[in-house]
């Protein structure tokens, strides 16, 4: 017997998605006249820098963020490196977050540089979420100096595409009428959660943009993609009915750190560990975060990333503990005397979500920084 689903598309909600535009490197070439119209990377510039952020003068020689330093160095050799300056770059977000709050309780920041905003019914009582859209970004360049583009739309996913669809300093606004004719033209790596290699399965199965996506049926996303292909599936009718949640739980907290130097010896592995282990406590200090699971991460130096994991039946609060807990984790490590380490990192996270996400900080850099545009 067959069952017939019927989806319930809320279209009357009105949702914007903020994107601050290149926002490490925008605040540091605003800072520095010197810096300004020049190529700039958040980042370290040694042998084992990564990019953070690249400014826009930057991405036209291809660099982007995650990117290897010596890799961006050589493909623009008068690229400028900047060393990030987190607790500088918080400080604004707040500026940032608190004009949202002008307009709406309902924000859910994503990152430093970017949020969603449920403006459906506002502070203001302005009916028209694109005036809304202008004001705040308008508001944002009166501020900060620093430019920001937005996306409108009826939902998350729709909204978060508009943002990036006219950058920089952009406003796109995708009306309901307007929506399955956008999502049928957009390529699927512009889809919410698809990255390379889903664009790139995608591709060998013929799919191409959403309107290829379309034509596939919901059960047959799923064998191919997983869980994963419920949203594709949803997506590529522009559907998407997550709120905005305006409080969002921390989920983990840690820090991780990649070496100039690998180390090799135990004795500069343990110093190491000790040195992560201070820094995680004093961030779960200042957060006031709780946790019952720790989470080992090792990237070998041939790039082989593993992880191991323990849980206690008490919240892990102080120091010793997580050094403690973490020589455990380092010694369950194979063949660990025989490999040389290029990065090691430490998390805890909240054994109750069953959630476990790696450092959205590290001591030195992370990959995810939120500053993708």
């Amino acid at each position: 017997m067959y069952q017939i689903a019927v989806i319930f598309v809320p279209m009357n909600r009105k949702i914007i998605h903020v994107d601050m535009d290149a926002f490490y490197a925008s605040i540091e070439q605003r800072d520095n006249p010197d810096y300004r119209g020049k190529p700039v990377a958040v980042g370290y510039g040694g042998k084992r820098g990564v990019v953070a952020a690249a400014s826009y003068e930057a991405r036209k020689y291809g660099i982007h963020s995650a990117m290897p330093s010596v890799t961006a160095l050589r493909k623009c050799p008068h690229l400028i490196f900047v060393m990030p300056r987190f607790e500088h770059y918080r400080t604004i977000s707040g500026q940032i977050m608190q004009i949202f709050l002008e307009y709406t309780d309902k924000v859910e920041p994503l990152s430093l540089d970017e949020a969603f905003l449920d403006v459906t019914v506002n502070h203001k009582g302005n009916r028209s979420a694109t005036l809304i859209a202008r004001e705040i970004k308008q508001k944002i360049y009166s501020r900060t100096r620093l430019t920001a583009s937005a996306g409108v739309s009826y939902n998350k996913f729709l909204a978060k595409i508009a943002s990036d669809y006219r950058k920089p300093d952009g406003l796109f606004v995708i009306e309901p009428e307007q929506a399955e004719a956008f999502v049928e033209q957009l390529p699927v790596g512009k889809f919410f959660g698809v990255g390379r290699v889903t664009a790139a399965r995608m591709a060998e199965l013929g799919i191409q943009t959403g309107k290829d996506l379309k034509l596939w049926e919901e059960i047959d996303l799923v064998r191919e993609f997983g869980k994963a292909g419920i949203a594709y599936y949803r997506f590529a009718r522009g559907i998407d009915d997550r709120e905005v949640e305006s409080e969002r739980v921390r989920k983990s907290l840690g820090a991780e750190e990649t070496y100039a130097d690998d180390l090799e010896e135990m004795v500069d592995i343990l110093a190491a560990l000790d040195q992560l282990a201070l820094e995680v406590h004093r961030r779960a200090d200042k957060k006031k975060f709780m946790a019952r699971t720790l989470t080992l991460k090792i990237k070998y130096a041939d790039f082989t990333v593993i992880t191991r994991s323990r849980t206690v039946g008490h919240y892990i609060r102080t120091y010793s503990e997580l050094f403690d807990l973490g020589k455990e984790l380092l010694l369950q490590a194979d063949d660990l005397l025989d490999r040389k380490i290029r990065l090691m990192g430490l998390t805890l996270k909240n054994a109750e979500t069953g959630q476990e996400l790696m450092p959205p900080e590290g001591i030195q850099l992370s990959l995810n920084f939120g500053d993708e545009e």
